[in-house]
């Protein structure tokens, strides 16, 4: 059983010039997201300023006589939590910005040293691993079935994708294809 659930973890190798792809369009999509980021915190801080200049204007109206101390003290409280909302948005969103990339990478480097780290590792950690990157695992007359949790399923299924392309242009001698993240022609199921 131990050698079939390795070779399940075989499908989430990667080739090295394919991994690097990956990680490149990774960071490509990090950059749009990270600028998507900075546009929301550059909107909220605008908002933040914005509120700050009334409370200022009206202190100042208020010590001028133009308006009452209650007032102010009821309007500068409603702005001020307003001001504490969009400073808990902008950390939201900066927190969201420093782990895309991290986490992307690290999972990529996951997948494609899944197998390997199987392989090395003592029974606990296996199960650890395996219930990490597997589920829905059965054994059934002798054979295993199971799936690959989000985004090991995709992984799985776009290098299955690959090595098929790579093997009919091996046999072809067809030119070298892009391995896109999209939605191949080919539906097949993999589990």
């Amino acid at each position: 059983m131990e050698e079939q659930f390795a070779g399940l973890l075989k499908r989430l190798l990667f080739e090295p010039d394919v991994l690097a792809w990956v990680k490149e369009a990774l960071r490509q999509s990090h950059a749009d997201e990270k600028r998507e980021h900075d546009e929301a915190i550059g909107l909220l801080q605008a908002e933040y300023t914005r509120l700050q200049n009334r409370i200022d204007a009206m202190y100042l109206d208020k010590l001028d006589g133009r308006i009452g101390a209650a007032f102010f003290d009821n309007k500068a409280a409603e702005w001020r939590a307003e001001q504490d909302r969009i400073h808990r948005m902008i950390q939201q969103h900066q927190s969201a910005n420093q782990g895309y990339l991290e986490e992307g990478v690290q999972l990529l480097e996951l997948a494609n040293r899944a197998h390997d780290l199987f392989q090395k590792q003592p029974p606990s950690e296996k199960r650890r691993l395996l219930n990490f990157v597997l589920s829905n695992c059965t054994w059934k007359g002798g054979e295993l079935s199971a799936e690959f949790r989000q985004p090991f399923d995709l992984l799985a299924f776009r290098t299955m994708v690959h090595q098929r392309k790579k093997a009919a242009r091996s046999t072809s001698g067809g030119q070298k294809e892009i391995w896109l993240l999209s939605q191949d022609s080919n539906l097949e199921p993999f589990g």
